[in-house]
């Protein structure tokens, strides 16, 4: 079975929770396509996901091959797996097995398919901008398919068709997250603590996490949600020269690095993973 018909066949499982981003209505699958009632039809790539952005594709904001390998790299040598783990926790606690869960801005889909992983009967789709992320993503989980979406454009899902909504290190809408999250649904958002990579940052120039992080999420989130639990998440990280190296190349901090590489160094990993809930 190739990448094209794997990834069609997860889509279709999925098909309830999507809908058409030009027009809106609920789309079907087709020959190895998404299609809705008029006619908008969507392909899905030889990789297994399916492009559901509309208008010119905001390559810009997109993570880059470069970025996806090293983040690739990063994360399946087991580094934040500590962060997956807590992830996982809070799903299992969060949600029913066989919930709907919608991982926005989830990149290769690492960190959902640990999620799924602890929801057994769970289906999942990781939306991001990235084909190159999408293409692991695709293949990251057999109870998760991909799409390309952009959240500021209006989420392909369907209004109250998602159980559980994941944010991870990525852009936040609040009125869309409210719309397409069912009554009872949960939004778990992970963002970095002042103190993440405190050591990298320092040594390679990095920018700075704003202390006031914490408080512009609540702010955003505010009108459509209501905190109900926060934890925070710290844990050492003993990297080569390479893995520092790849760790700064997958984010948006490679292109505000300044200073020559640090020797192997421990480095400081701190998060905060917020739970809300639709208000």
């Amino acid at each position: 079975m190739d990448g094209t018909t794997t990834g069609t066949a997860r889509l279709e499982r999925l098909v309830g929770v999507l809908r058409c981003p030009v027009c809106e209505a609920v789309l079907a699958p087709g020959e190895r396509s998404l299609r809705c009632p008029s006619g908008h039809a969507f392909d899905v790539a030889r990789q297994g996901y399916v492009s559901l952005l509309t208008g010119a594709a905001p390559g810009a904001n997109a993570d880059t091959a470069a970025m996806v390998t090293a983040r690739a790299a990063f994360l399946d040598a087991g580094h934040y797996a500590p962060l997956s783990a807590a992830l996982a926790r809070l799903a299992g606690e969060l949600s029913p097995p066989d919930a709907v869960s919608l991982d926005v801005g989830g990149g290769t889909g690492h960190h959902h398919a640990r999620v799924l992983d602890a929801l057994p009967r769970a289906f999942g789709l990781t939306l991001d901008l990235s084909k190159h992320a999408l293409r692991r993503a695709a293949r990251a989980h057999p109870r998760m398919g991909a799409a390309a979406g952009d959240i500021w454009r209006g989420l392909p899902v369907r209004t109250a068709a998602v159980d559980l909504l994941l944010n991870v290190f990525a852009p936040r809408n609040g009125p869309e997250f409210r719309r397409v999250l069912a009554p009872g649904g949960a939004l778990l958002v992970v963002t970095p603590e002042p103190g993440h990579l405190a050591e990298l940052r320092e040594a390679r120039g990095l920018l700075s996490i704003d202390p006031a992080k914490d408080e512009r999420l609540r702010r955003t989130l505010a009108e459509h949600f209501e905190q109900r639990h926060t934890e925070a998440l710290e844990f050492p990280l003993a990297l080569t020269a390479d893995e520092a190296t790849a760790l700064v190349a997958m984010g948006p901090s490679a292109h505000h690095a300044t200073k020559a590489p640090a020797a192997p160094a421990t480095v400081s990993a701190a998060f905060r993973l917020s739970v809300h809930r639709p208000r």
